[in-house]
């Protein structure tokens, strides 16, 4: 005799996600839904969401490292689950960022002894770095003011108007003025002159940037230094610098080593790096080096003793992964200088024959210097029909995620395109890009101009209503057409963003 049994939910036999009912309902947006759900369902059903995300490889617009070993992959698994603010319970840990942090200083020319213990700290990245780093010369420059019985409610930090929008963050979020140098169409980085010029006994120290975001150019730190030293000893000042080298903290010191901009220079105080930028390390780390011990106020470390042993801690964010920081020591041991020195030196050869790629199409002119970041900044020689914008937006369909942006003040009628070449982009790929922008700059020129109307022409206000219905316009400039076409490009980008930045 057979016997035969029937099953009571076919759901829980039926071992494929795609025949169960968990694929034909939506997923629940606002709410935690009432009941529970198989694990390789709630995985398959996030994953599908997830192909809609752009590949990260493609994703020319970021300066965060997107490619590692699989060896390294796996401390990162590894070491997942630990806090690393645990620092009793972690001492390996502890003692591996310490390592970090030591190879780091020396890196940047550090005034530290061989077997001498540098100051810094790990951080979640360089925006968090940039805030205790602002922190240390708010806090010095108010300790300075009060010995001395002056005012110190009105500190300020000069920058120029390229900083990232973290530098923003800082002066708004601890009341610091922030005075920007503007920028001049042909020069996107600060000038040092006009920089030093805007200093004053109020300010807490200047921002220089090694590795421009906009441009990936190296500001001039040396010339800066300078022009500060003697301005402070005209009025008595010690108005210090710190650099902001996230981007190209990992590059100068292996490709341009004679260049000072670092610890060599007596005014820069603090140096903030990304390791997860060209330090090659996934997003997560970044690092703050100080000069000397003198250079971080004491009232700024915390120490905690309910984790275990007395642990002092300078950071805004408490509890944060171990991964990223073993991850970067792996980096260091595993490539050494002459490995970082040879990716560099490809990411800078890669960027040149894409330079040189979209210089033979006669189309761009390219903004981006040689010295710099490994990056390729570009704008449309003729902007009067079509726009970077559009170029960015055609480019999506091949996967390739390129940001087209504005520059900032002065400067904001300039448009731009660019290319961040980074350790896992090759020079197929660089090829790749150069034929697909040959073919979207040939279907462009086949479509009709989408630039507004009113961006090309202007009618006078003294013009007569006869003269106006005779529609007798009058031709913008080639410099206000481009401002015209920025800012309505811009407005349109803005409108459809979405959710929080």
């Amino acid at each position: 005799m057979v016997i035969s049994t029937t099953a009571t939910d076919s759901d829980e036999n039926l071992n494929n996600t795609f025949a169960s009912r968990y694929v034909r309902t939506a997923l629940p947006r606002f709410k935690m839904p009432e009941n529970s759900m198989p694990k390789d369902a709630a995985y398959q059903v996030i994953n599908d969401e997830l192909m809609l995300d752009g590949n990260p490889r493609l994703n020319l617009a970021s300066f965060v490292t997107t490619w590692m070993e699989p060896e390294c992959n796996d401390l990162i698994m590894a070491s997942i689950n630990k806090n690393y603010v645990d620092m009793d319970e972690y001492p390996v840990t502890t003692e591996l960022q310490n390592r970090c942090v030591n190879i780091i200083a020396h890196l940047f020319n550090a005034p530290v002894g061989d077997k001498e213990t540098a100051v810094g700290v790990g951080t979640v990245g360089s925006s968090e770095a940039i805030m205790l780093a602002g922190l240390a010369f708010k806090r010095k420059w108010q300790n300075k003011r009060k010995a001395e019985g002056k005012p110190y409610d009105k500190p300020n930090i000069v920058t120029g108007a390229n900083v990232q929008v973290c530098w923003e963050k800082f002066a708004r979020y601890f009341e610091v003025e922030l005075k920007e140098v503007k920028l001049t169409e042909g020069c996107y980085v600060m000038d040092p002159v006009k920089a030093v010029e805007m200093v004053d006994e109020n300010t807490i120290c200047v921002a220089a940037i090694l590795g421009s975001t906009l441009t990936g150019e190296f500001e001039d730190v040396k010339l800066l230094n300078d022009l500060l030293s003697k301005k402070n000893k005209e009025n008595g000042w010690n108005t210090p610098i710190h650099v902001d080298a996230a981007s190209g903290g990992f590059i100068a010191p292996f490709i341009w080593p004679e260049l000072e901009w670092d610890f060599r220079l007596p005014l820069v105080k603090s140096i903030n790096v990304s390791g997860h930028k060209y330090g090659l390390v996934y997003a997560g780390v970044g690092w703050v080096v100080w000069r000397s011990k003198e250079d971080l106020p004491d009232e700024l470390i915390f120490h905690i003793n309910y984790l275990g042993s007395d642990q002092p801690t300078f950071t805004l964010n408490f509890s944060k992964g171990s991964s990223q920081i073993i991850a970067q020591y792996y980096q260091f041991i595993r490539l050494g200088f002459e490995g970082y020195k040879r990716i560099m030196e490809n990411c800078l050869e890669n960027a040149r024959a894409l330079k040189e790629g979209l210089e033979k199409t006669g189309r761009f002119k390219i903004l981006s210097k040689d010295k710099g970041v490994p990056l390729v900044a570009f704008s449309l020689k003729d902007s009067s029909k079509h726009t970077v914008f559009e170029i960015a937006e055609s480019l999506r369909r091949f996967g390739w995620i390129l940001p087209a942006y504005t520059m900032p003040a002065d400067a904001q009628h300039i448009a731009v395109l660019r290319v961040v070449v980074r350790e896992d982009f090759n020079r197929s790929l660089a090829e790749r890009l150069i034929s697909h922008i040959e073919q979207v700059l040939r279907e462009t020129d086949a479509l009709p101009s989408r630039v507004p109307v009113e961006a090309a022409h202007i009618i006078p206000a003294d013009k007569t209503l006869d003269n106006m219905a005779e529609n007798k316009a009058v031709k913008k400039s080639e410099r206000e057409i481009q401002e015209e076409v920025a800012l309505y490009w811009k407005r349109l980008v803005s409108e459809r963003k979405t959710g929080p930045c």
